[in-house]
């Protein structure tokens, strides 16, 4: 489900929103849940974060958009917001309050859309994936944002993480299958690199956790082309 408010004091503009949502939900096939505020005051007085995406017109009675989303980021540094005004140059002051995007009045589903569909992408990457393994006592789920790279010796994973360091016995095959979609590439044959964290390439090395493992030469172009690939969809 995709949580969305709406922002707005005008209604018909606040009423076509809502058929725009309703027409990329169709069309989508995603399951969005919308709530409509009248006043930038109004979302942002004891504000939840509770939202996926916020739709944001900037010029309103009580309490603007710029102001009311300076808030609302007080709280909550990863709500979407898109600004939906009539001047572009304030909404180009959004990169204070680290919005994704802007719309002019008056909105065509068009540009809606596409604004609407880059948004629902980044809030997909946001989302935590977790790999549960077996460790001495029990298991332990682990969050794929959190490994660094994944470590395979003999018959056993160690999985290099922000908090340390977990063993746990398996195969870098199995592993691979599972982590790949999430964006892990091997650099080698020992390590699954987990490609967020890579800090740079240099002299057939990756610097990914603070270490640097070697990239062998059978896997350098399949890592190299994966890893520019991610980064240009990281860009997008």
């Amino acid at each position: 489900m995709i949580r969305v408010a709406i922002v707005e004091d005008e209604r018909a503009c606040a009423e076509m929103l809502q058929e725009y949502l309703c027409r990329y939900e169709k069309e989508s096939g995603e399951n969005i849940q919308i709530r409509v505020f009248e006043d930038g005051e109004d979302i942002a007085i004891g504000y939840r974060a509770e939202y996926d995406i916020i739709l944001m017109d900037i010029e309103m009675k009580f309490m603007d958009g710029m102001s009311a989303a300076e808030a609302i980021r007080q709280a909550d540094e990863e709500v979407t917001i898109i600004f939906i005004t009539n001047m572009a140059q304030y909404a180009i002051r959004g990169y204070a309050v680290n919005a994704l995007d802007y719309v002019l009045k008056p909105v065509s589903y068009f540009a809606f859309s596409q604004r609407f569909e880059r948004a629902v992408r980044k809030m997909r990457k946001k989302q935590k994936h977790y790999v549960v393994i077996k460790v001495k006592g029990g298991s332990k789920k682990i969050g794929t944002e959190d490994i660094y790279y994944i470590e395979s010796q003999g018959h056993n994973l160690y999985f290099h993480t922000n908090e340390g360091v977990e063993e746990t016995a398996g195969t870098m095959k199995d592993m691979e299958e599972k982590l790949e979609p999430l964006h892990f590439c091997r650099c080698n044959k020992g390590y699954l690199v987990n490609l967020n964290h890579v800090d740079g390439i240099k002299e057939g090395m990756v610097k990914v956790g603070g270490d640097m493992l070697v990239i062998s030469r059978p896997r350098k172009k399949v890592f190299q082309e994966t890893l520019a690939a991610y980064m240009r969809e990281v860009i997008l």
